[in-house]
Parts: C-alpha cells; sequence; structure tokens
C-alpha cells in the first residue's frame, strides 16, 4: 500500500501560525516525518515553530528548488511508495503556485499517487480577493522582467489585457519592489487600477486598490515588504 502526498501550507511570515493556519492541518504535519520542501532552513524553522519537540533529527527532508535535476526527483517519491506519507511544502504559502513544488506533484499523479491539498493562505489569492478587481478572470504571471525596458513592455502587455476585463496579479522580490512600482507608474495609463497588497496576514499588512493617478500622489515606500501587485 502507498503512501500519499500532503501539500503543507505555511506561513506568510511572522510567528502566529495559529491565527492562519488551521489546527487540523498542524496536527497532520507534527506526525510526518518525510518532506519534500523548497528550502530545508525554512522548512525546519517552520516545523519547530508549530511545535518546539519537533524531532528534526528522525526527520528526513529532501530539497526541491529550481536547481534539482530530474533523476534527484525521481528518488523523493520512494518513501510513499514504500507506504509512508510525505509532506510537500514552500518557502511560504502553498506549495505548487509560484514554487517547485509542482514539478513533485505532477510525478506524484503519474505513478497515481494520491494528492490530497491542504487549506492554508496564499498571498496571490488572498491578493486577487481583496482588491475589489475581477476574481473571475484573472492571470497570475509570477515575476516580471528585471530589465526596465523588458518590465515596461510586460507591463503595457499586461495592461491591455486587463483592460479586456482579466485582472492581471505579479509580484517582485522586496528589494525590487520600489523598482517596480516605478515602472507601473510609469507605463501605465492615469485610470488602471492597481492594488498593492502588502504583508498579507501580518501585522504590518496593508492592501489597497487605487488608480494609478491616485497612486501618483501617494506613493507608498515597498522595499524590504513582501508586496503582490494587482493590475486591471
Amino acid at each position: 500500500m502507498t503512501g500519499r502526498i500532503y501539500l503543507i501550507p505555511v506561513t506568510l511570515g511572522g510567528d502566529d501560525f495559529l491565527k492562519v493556519i488551521p489546527e487540523k492541518v498542524i496536527r497532520l504535519t507534527r506526525h510526518l516525518r518525510f518532506f519534500i520542501v523548497e528550502d530545508i532552513r525554512s522548512a525546519r524553522r517552520f516545523l519547530r515553530l508549530i511545535d518546539k519537540e519537533f524531532p528534526i533529527n528522525d526527520t528526513v527532508f529532501f530539497e526541491l528548488n529550481e536547481h534539482t535535476g530530474e533523476t534527484d526527483i525521481a528518488h523523493y517519491l520512494e518513501p510513499v511508495l514504500k507506504g509512508s506519507d510525505i509532506g510537500v511544502m514552500s518557502e511560504t504559502g502553498l506549495p505548487g503556485i509560484a514554487d517547485p513544488g509542482a514539478r513533485i506533484i505532477a510525478l506524484a499523479h503519474k505513478k497515481k499517487i494520491t494528492v490530497t491539498p491542504l487549506s492554508g493562505p496564499s498571498s496571490i489569492l488572498l491578493a486577487l480577493i481583496s482588491s475589489g478587481l475581477n476574481g473571475q478572470n484573472f492571470t497570475f504571471n509570477g515575476y516580471l522582467p528585471v530589465k526596465t525596458a523588458e518590465r515596461s513592455a510586460k507591463l503595457r502587455d499586461l495592461e491591455k489585457n486587463a483592460g479586456c476585463g482579466y485582472a492581471q496579479i505579479f509580484m517582485e522580490t522586496p528589494y525590487r519592489n520600489q523598482k517596480m512600482l516605478e515602472s507601473i507608474i510609469e507605463t501605465c495609463h492615469n485610470d488602471t487600477k492597481l492594488c498593492i497588497a502588502v504583508d498579507i496576514t501580518l501585522p504590518s499588512e496593508s492592501i489597497r486598490t487605487m488608480r494609478i493617478s491616485e497612486w501618483k500622489r501617494e506613493l507608498p515606500s515597498l522595499n524590504d515588504k513582501l508586496v503582490v501587485f494587482v493590475l486591471q
């Protein structure tokens, strides 16, 4: 009998995990001894956060990130095939969304292993539902180009799609958030709506949707923040 894969949500930051992670998920996670994780250090930190006595030394971690080869991934499911359950964790939020965990999930389906998603926070979905923008038709675009000219060209494409009624969701690394905001302000039309969702679920949370013309008068400081942008 094979085990199953559980998709484990983690917090979006901060230590108050009880506010965002369901108790049932915490109980289940405490009993797992195999994990496929984006980053081992952050995974261990989360497990010790939810259980100070968690037996880290008796737990097996497989690291799955953009550098992990396909031959390595093939071995990660061996515990499941031998009957053990295994948890998949991203660094933050839900695995499989803007996260390399999708690769192991796809392989599990090929091997007919049961995949069980567990409820928890996703900054992408939480930003969308709190933006007031179109939750019926939307696109998640991940990270936009780093180079200024390419980023501006991409923003023009996103704005065009947004004009057709599709909310456009994207993000940036914290230290480049301000540059991204500047590009949005310089590139997009004044009537375009922009939601800036900052530090979702944290005490410093701020979620506001305004037109570009309004943001020009109240430009926030976003560096070193966790930010999701929604354009429409």
